[in-house]
């Protein structure tokens, strides 16, 4: 008998027959399905070749180092291209060769760092299978102490401090792989002149025809029709017999034609235009990237790396991106055979801003 702490009245134990019956519910009200599928629990661990041979082992050892050298050989190779395959010539074909050939040296020296240590870890390190239960608040000292010993348990069951061939190896290539970059960059300068006052101005001067690139085809106002966009040189730079890239790079415009009504100048630049054309550099001022796509309808100038966006009716101001200030503007003139004629150089620096803060 069970006593009811409401009431007091006793409570006869339920009959078997009954609880039975109750147990047996029907199966579109059971919360419980019967038959629910049981914990399969996990796969037996299956060792790898190299946990049962060793010579496996060895073999998987072998492959990992010699991806390391790979990658060094890599790196080397990439810096030695640098060299052996110059581009100082304006050559389009020694352009081409230099990117190739730099090009493989880093690729293999970085697919063969990755490579490499994707082996190490699926040939080489302790293969065991554990649970790791997180926490979600910050460790005691305790837990801290624990944390650097289990550093030091996977650097045993990683071999990195016993297996010195491999680890000297990747050292090596971790070491060697930035180098082609550090060259590479080095060259980006002259090394016998100020690269701030050589980016502070280009081949534009007074009276310099305007061109299409790359032809050189002088342009008149009458071919810049309205909408239009063109991608302009000045017209001697074709005649130049060296740094004809450095120059190109630095003086490159992009030409479009508004009505003039559309145009919203700025007062010193009234007279920079002329019937609606207007020049502007086609050097992105935020990394110095090619602005190339123009929306005619919008009068929006868009360089494609970093989406950057400048509107060409107001004075190219930027209206997106992260470019900082507007791309300068080249003051332009019609001469007496009704080509365009610069008025004179840039009157700003042209590329990014970081260049004005010699």
């Amino acid at each position: 008998m069970a006593q009811d702490d409401n009431d007091g009245k006793d409570l006869a134990v339920a009959d078997s027959s009954v609880a039975d019956h109750h147990d047996e519910a029907h199966p579109g009200t059971a919360v419980v399905s019967r038959d629910a599928f049981t914990d399969p629990g996990l796969v037996p661990h299956r060792k790898r070749v190299t946990d049962l041979d060793p010579k496996k082992e060895k073999h998987a050892e072998r492959t990992v180092y010699t991806l390391f050298y790979l990658s060094i050989v890599g790196s080397v190779w990439a810096i030695a291209a640098y060299m052996l395959f110059p581009i100082e010539s304006n050559n389009v074909g020694d352009v081409r060769l230099n990117t190739l050939f730099i090009g493989v040296g880093l690729t293999l020296a970085l697919l063969a760092i990755g490579f490499g240590a994707v082996h190490w870890g699926k040939a080489l390190m302790v293969d065991d299978e554990g649970v790791d239960i997180r926490h979600l608040t910050r460790g005691s000292d305790e837990t801290r102490a624990a944390a650097v010993e289990i550093f030091d348990v996977a650097n045993k069951e990683s071999g990195f401090g016993r297996r010195t061939l491999i680890r000297n190896t990747l050292i090596g290539a971790l070491i060697a792989f930035p180098l082609p970059a550090v060259v590479l960059f080095r060259g980006l300068a002259p090394q016998d002149e100020n690269p701030v006052e050589l980016l502070s101005h280009t081949m534009w001067k007074k009276g310099t025809r305007l061109a299409l690139d790359p032809s050189g085809v002088a342009i008149k106002a009458t071919d810049v029709t309205l909408g239009s966009a063109f991608h302009v040189i000045p017209e001697d730079l074709n005649d130049l017999e060296h740094g004809k890239l450095e120059e190109k790079a630095k003086a490159a415009v992009l030409l479009m034609r508004l009505r003039p009504e559309d145009l919203n100048e700025l007062p010193e630049r009234a007279d920079w235009s002329y019937d609606g054309i207007v020049a502007y550099s086609k050097i992105c001022t935020h990394v110095g990237c090619p602005v190339a796509l123009y929306e005619q309808q919008t009068h929006h100038l868009l360089c494609p790396c970093h989406q950057s966006q400048f509107d060409v009716s107001n004075h190219c101001e930027v209206i997106f991106g992260p470019a900082k200030r507007p791309l300068p503007q080249l003051p332009i003139a019609v001469d007496s055979e009704g080509y365009l004629v610069a008025q004179s150089d840039f009157l700003e620096p042209v590329g990014p801003s970081f260049w004005e803060r010699s």
